[in-house]
């Protein structure tokens, strides 16, 4: 099984296809790529390293998202659930494309909500064959339904009957997605609700308009941050590197780190529990959405955990 995730964690297609392919078509998967789908599928899900194990389920009052949280909602204790919104790589309409990412997360204590449908891993379900496959101009999930996820949270966390009724912090809340899904992401930053933003091997064209998926954007959009924003890369071998970095070096008037491992765009998405990616995701929120000082030690300060691992390449500006 390690042997397999390995093999997975170098690839991830739709993704990748879409920056690539953003100016025209996006080339079809090869033998090789089809391969490692096929891997992926067969993996089962994981419950996360975090105290809460995690499931991911669909929801009848939510559809056309799907939901990663704590199993057993009864062992919360005192912590509440933050709410991390998260879009898929490619924009596309699969939300287990990430799993292992996203039940990591959610074991954290954290209630993650995704657009799509489960069409791959377990629970899958047969995509309509009338859907057209991810590209750059395809219209598959929209921006506005991580906004409908954050609306329908905070209902259920008020509403008589909910199995999230009172459990759920109002102010915990984050926007985050991968690749194309980060832009989704980036276009609910302005949203008073949100604590912070995650970007996952994503960023904005260096030179003109961002144009994916249904969505065009400059960088002027990186003037709506009005929270902390960390974004997550994967080294010069990313197709989002350059984007991502000149993101940052744009953003000047909020806290912003980048963090680079040198996976590529694939990331550690399909390590298991999601990889060190992962992690540094979690104390992210961890610190941003919960004030743990601890979590943020990783970092802040020239022993921060991520300056002393030699995997990382930490900036940061504004932090202290």
């Amino acid at each position: 099984m390690n042997r397999m995730l390995q093999v997975v964690a170098g690839f991830c297609v739709s993704a990748a296809l879409v920056m690539q392919g953003a100016h025209g078509a996006a080339p079809a998967p090869t033998p090789a790529e089809d391969q490692v789908e096929a891997l992926r599928n067969s993996l089962p899900d994981t419950p996360g390293t975090g105290r809460f194990p995690a499931i991911k389920q669909v929801d009848p009052r939510l559809p056309g998202q799907v939901i990663y949280r704590p199993a057993d909602l009864s062992k919360l204790g005192g912590t509440k659930l933050g709410v991390y919104a998260f879009g898929n790589g490619a924009c596309s309409d699969d939300a287990a494309h990430t799993r292992l990412h996203l039940l990591e997360v959610a074991s954290h204590g954290y209630l993650v909500i995704v657009p799509g449908s489960i069409y791959t891993g377990p629970g899958a379900i047969p995509r309509p064959a009338n859907l057209p496959p991810p590209g750059p101009n395809v219209v598959l999930t929209t921006h506005a339904q991580l906004g409908e996820a954050i609306t329908w949270a905070l209902a259920e966390n008020k509403r008589a009957g909910s199995p999230y009724r009172g459990l759920i912090d109002p102010k915990a809340i984050a926007v985050s997605g991968f690749s194309c899904g980060g832009l989704q992401a980036l276009m609910n930053a302005r949203d008073p609700r949100v604590a912070t933003v995650v970007m996952m091997n994503s960023g904005l064209f260096v030179e003109g308009a961002t144009t994916m998926a249904g969505i065009t954007a400059d960088k002027s959009l990186l003037k709506t941050l009005h929270t902390p924003i960390l974004y997550v890369l994967g080294g010069d071998s990313d197709v989002a590197h350059a984007a991502g970095m000149d993101d940052f070096a744009h953003i000047t008037h909020v806290p912003a780190a980048v963090a680079n491992i040198d996976k590529g765009h694939g990331g550690t998405y399909w390590e298991p529990n999601g990889g060190a990616a992962a992690q540094v995701v979690v104390n992210w929120l961890d610190w941003r959405l919960r004030g743990d000082a601890k979590a943020g030690r990783m970092f802040r300060g020239k022993d921060c955990g991520l300056c002393r691992d030699p995997a990382w390449r930490l900036q940061t500006k504004g932090l202290d």
